[in-house]
């Protein structure tokens, strides 16, 4: 249920319950079920981004077929982000980067280099800051096109991906989406590398919960992904899985 459809609903249900509470007698408390419904569902709409709530996101690629994309977040890191390339060069594999802008200026080179050897750049905001969320839409957009300019200057084409902060999204969100032309990219498969504590536990967590059409969430800024991600890569081409990039 979308966000409009659930507007219309908590219309409809508020002054029933009022009515209720007038009518028959029923306690005043009555009148905080709905509106209690309708928060339930905006917060678990803004927080879960495959639920579509806000804004529609490509979650998923698809298709029954043994295919899945690979995405990394938060890049670009100096050391870790060229041990992730090493490794997917190795296995000639494609994968999608959400870049934060302000991570581009003194890692040029690596940008050139994922586009180079045939990945795809996607825009992840300029700070991904805790506060990203509560800006308005018009600051949204800011950091939106400053981290596209920064990205646009090196690959020499526009971005056409955008991948929220957090995966958290609200109607300012959508409206800044909207307004940049840009497509958003949610996924399927989260890997949580960012809290795994154990690199074990991580490869088995990605192996149970891989899926024909999966996008998986990575982050390329931690050490434990590379850990894991050439037995992983090895694990699903023995699966019978290929890997593509989005536009594919």
């Amino acid at each position: 249920m979308n966000f409009r459809s659930q507007l219309i609903l908590f219309a409809i249900s508020f002054p029933t319950a009022a009515l209720f509470v007038l009518a028959f007698g029923m306690p005043w408390w009555f009148l905080l079920l709905p509106i209690g419904f309708l928060l339930f569902h905006l917060v678990m709409g803004a927080i879960y981004i495959q639920r579509n709530f806000f804004i529609v996101s490509q979650n998923s690629l698809n298709t029954p077929e043994k295919k899945i994309c690979l995405t990394f977040d938060d890049g670009i890191h100096p050391s870790w982000t060229p041990k992730v390339l090493d490794i997917l060069l190795q296995f000639h594999i494609p994968a999608v980067f959400f870049i934060i802008g302000k991570n581009i200026p003194g890692n040029e080179l690596i940008l050139e280099r994922m586009v180079n050897e045939g990945h795809e750049v996607g825009n992840h905001s300029h700070d991904h800051s805790f506060w990203f969320d509560l800006k308005s839409s018009a600051a949204m957009g800011v950091e939106m096109r400053d981290t596209n300019q920064k990205i646009e200057a090196i690959i020499g084409r526009p971005c056409t991906l955008f991948r929220p902060p957090y995966g958290v999204t609200n109607p300012n969100l959508a409206k800044a989406v909207h307004q940049s032309g840009m497509r958003s990219i949610g996924w399927s498969l989260r890997s949580m590398d960012t809290v795994a504590k154990d690199a074990g536990s991580l490869l088995q967590k990605l192996k149970s919960e891989t899926k024909p059409g999966a996008i998986v969430l990575l982050h390329d800024r931690c050490q434990i992904t590379t850990e894991v991600l050439t037995d992983y890569i090895e694990h699903c081409l023995s699966e019978g899985y290929t890997f593509v990039s989005l536009t594919e």
